[in-house]
């Protein structure tokens, strides 16, 4: 099948299929502290890393019905700062109920019975229950163009000025995320979790002799 994406319903599909295309996406579990004190934590699926060294993340967000920026995005740009905590799969139920559209002076890491953990760098709170957390620094924010002038749609970058990685989840010096299945969204209303991976050897690698991780192209891992 073919569908122009800026069509409404040219799919003729139930749903819009293009998230589920486009997936599985890590999601970015972002804590901030408002203007006015008040902490607030809400996931984003469009969200990722986009370089390192250095390290800068991403996460994509709208508007609400009653508000033209989500908390976290104002948050992020009033007070120049946000944490990511790495959301993994026992964390799921957690992370749907911080999704929940509530007043901006309602603090979703009591809301979900999650416990604050002071960051190093920034002001605003880790979720001590995850597995890492990326402390970041706000750089700036990109406007997206929108088919509803109701809604604003942007892109806020972070420069990652700190890191915090459960000792648990190092196995031989290299994070194992079989240790903790990072959690991912796919499309309409489902996830998947990270249980199994592969390594493969670059070609150049291969061609040059390189001394690579691993002594075989595909190393097969899985959680235990």
């Amino acid at each position: 099948m073919y569908y122009d994406p800026d069509v409404k319903g040219d799919h003729g599909l139930p749903h819009d299929p293009f998230k589920a295309l486009v997936s599985p996406r890590p999601i970015g579990w972002i804590s901030t502290i408002g203007a006015d004190g008040v902490v607030n934590l809400a996931p984003y699926s469009f969200f990722n890393a986009v370089s390192y060294f250095p390290c800068y993340v991403m996460f994509s967000s709208s508007g609400l019905k009653d508000d033209p920026m989500k908390h976290s995005w104002r948050n992020a740009e009033e007070t120049g700062e946000f944490v990511c905590n790495i959301v993994s799969t026992e964390l799921a139920d957690a992370m749907n109920l911080t999704a929940k559209h509530v007043p901006k002076d309602v603090n979703e890491l009591e809301m979900a019975g999650l416990t604050p953990e002071p960051s190093e760098k920034v002001k605003p709170p880790r979720v001590k229950e995850a597995p890492a957390h990326l402390e970041c620094e706000y750089w700036k924010t990109i406007d997206l163009p929108t088919n509803n002038p109701k809604f604003k749609h942007g892109v806020v970058f972070g420069h990652v000025i700190g890191i915090h990685i459960n000792d648990d989840i190092i196995v031989d010096g290299q994070v194992d995320v079989t240790r903790y299945n990072p959690l991912a969204r796919l499309g309409y209303m489902d996830y998947t979790s990270v249980e199994k991976t592969f390594s493969m050897k670059r070609p150049d690698d291969l061609a040059l002799g390189r001394k690579v991780l691993g002594d075989k192209p595909y190393t097969i891992k899985t959680s235990t």
